[in-house]
């Protein structure tokens, strides 16, 4: 059969990570994340640092201001172009990675607009995995040894960079917009052992296992 990839966005706290990660057990097939980082920077000679610091983020007020649409080129350019370290050939180095990987293996890839840079490809199942504030507080507060104040702070953040992140690369779109994925799937209501059977059914419905 062919292979299929899992794609799935999340908001900070609401598990997606931890979803991926048991689904990745249940299926017998890799997940990917910050391995992305690692591979991007070991196909382009840049430092992982530069993929760590602009990952699933925006670096800088210009490009904030800048979110009208996809960027004008979503080539790679060559390694002697002074804009080879650029944030948008950055994203599309870990962009194209992304595509190798969903035409070679079945697997699971967190984050990264994975949804956006594989939306023409079949063989594709986009998940989007939120809850309630009050539920990705008490898990940061638990997972990081946190304060109930830092955690509502670092979700705040890290949901802004990551909407900011979305909109660029998509276009304009919203990172939390249902129609952008096949499921959307809330951890206040339902538990992440659940969610991992909720995906595999669809997976069956969609024959891919």
């Amino acid at each position: 059969m062919k292979n299929y990839v899992i794609t799935i966005a999340r908001g900070f706290g609401s598990g997606g990570k931890d979803i991926g990660n048991r689904l990745s057990d249940a299926l017998g097939i890799p997940v990917y994340e910050k391995q992305i980082l690692e591979m991007a920077s070991e196909q382009s000679g840049l430092s992982v640092e530069l993929f760590k610091n602009v990952d699933e983020k925006l670096k800088g007020s210009y490009l904030r201001k800048k979110l009208q649409g996809y960027p004008s080129t979503n080539y790679i350019v060559e390694a002697t172009e002074k804009n080879f370290i650029s944030d948008v050939n950055i994203y599309n180095i870990q962009a194209s990675i992304i595509r190798n990987l969903a035409n070679t293996q079945s697997c699971i890839i967190i984050g990264k607009c994975a949804d956006v840079v594989l939306k023409h490809f079949n063989n594709v199942v986009s998940i989007y995995v939120e809850a309630p504030r009050d539920v990705c507080v008490q898990s940061i507060m638990e997972k990081m040894d946190v304060t109930e104040q830092e955690a509502n702070r670092m979700i705040y953040h890290t949901d802004k960079y990551r909407a900011e992140y979305y909109k660029y690369y998509s276009g304009g779109g919203d990172w939390t917009n249902p129609t952008n994925y096949d499921l959307t799937l809330n951890t206040g209501r339902i538990s992440r052992e659940n969610c991992v059977e909720l995906i595999k059914e669809y997976l069956k419905i969609k024959g891919f296992i």
